[in-house]
């Protein structure tokens, strides 16, 4: 059987089906932009490699399918429907219509970005989108070997090469709990900081790199002390508890600040407002769904990442 196959070409198809349609070699090789003994050779060897007689005269006709041609001529037709498929589906992907694109985001981004894959889907449904989440140690090294066709995240990496676009400013303000002894105090609070245990995320990630400098950039030179977590969401709910307090990326805290579990300090110097940015590797052009999706993620940046009204 897999001989029969390997020696069936779409051309000896093509052909037999112009006769069998047109009932006549030569006009089917005119069909075809063929010579009648190129087509009246396609047919030989196909029949050849089957072992069957395609064709054969019935009354008036010269070239009727036998009962095998035909079920060959359903399986043709069957054929060139999943190959013209297959085609229009090969130019939406060239187009950027279909596909599937994978978004990488560093974990402070998992606050808002489910919200962005979930208006995408909305909005490009022929669209696969894919999104993986880390810390920007991880993120970094995902980006670098390949893994992502776009990424959000915060400062650009020196390496790997990329291309950067900015979305958006990303505010970073220290919390406490409503009832922290903190918050009784007045003024701008600075001095105060160095007072009172501070929770740090753990390395790797660029919440803890922005947290430090500013901690050693504080006037009064006194021994900080911290406690090293490895999430956004554990330095919540340890904030929350009275454990300490923490410099935080402040579209995490959205919703706890809302709900009156968070309250933003009054500090000296903040929020420390960086941007957010969207890149992809530098070495390569995007391909044209990614490329959609890079449009749409810029052209709509101000509404997908989150507010706080009266703090950011």
């Amino acid at each position: 059987m897999s001989s029969k196959l390997d020696r069936i070409t779409l051309k000896q198809l093509r052909a037999l089906s112009e006769v069998a349609a047109s009932d006549n070699i030569v006009t089917a090789a005119k069909t075809l932009g063929l010579t009648g003994p190129a087509v009246h050779s396609q047919l030989r060897t196909l029949q050849e490699a089957l072992g069957i007689d395609l064709l054969a005269h019935q009354g008036r006709r010269k070239n009727s399918p036998t009962p095998e041609g035909a079920v060959l001529l359903a399986a043709h037709e069957r054929i060139r429907a999943i190959l013209e498929r297959a085609l229009a589906e090969i130019d939406d992907i060239g187009a950027g219509l279909t596909g599937t694109v994978v978004l990488g985001a560093v974990s402070t981004a998992k606050y808002f970005a489910p919200h962005i894959v979930a208006r995408l889907q909305t909005d490009m449904p022929e669209l696969q989108i894919t999104l993986k989440i880390a810390n920007r140690q991880a993120t970094i090294a995902a980006l670098a070997r390949g893994e992502f066709d776009l990424c959000i995240m915060g400062r650009p990496p020196r390496e790997p090469l990329v291309e950067a676009v900015t979305l958006g400013p990303h505010p970073h303000v220290i919390v406490a709990a409503p009832g922290h002894p903190i918050t009784e105090a007045g003024g701008p609070l600075l001095e105060e900081l160095v007072q009172h245990r501070f929770l740090l995320r753990e390395e790797g990630s660029g919440t803890r790199a922005l947290a430090i400098r500013f901690l050693t950039e504080l006037p009064a030179r006194l021994r900080q002390d911290t406690i090293v977590m490895d999430s956004n969401e554990t330095i919540k709910q340890a904030v929350m508890s009275g454990l300490g307090i923490a410099l935080i990326s402040a579209h995490t805290v959205v919703q706890e600040v809302m709900d009156g579990r968070l309250a933003i300090l009054d500090v000296q110097g903040t929020p420390l407002v960086r941007q957010w940015f969207l890149l992809h590797g530098g070495a390569e052009p995007l391909r044209p769904a990614a490329a959609r999706v890079h449009d749409w993620l810029v052209a709509r940046a101000d509404e997908l990442l989150p507010r706080l009204p009266g703090v950011f």
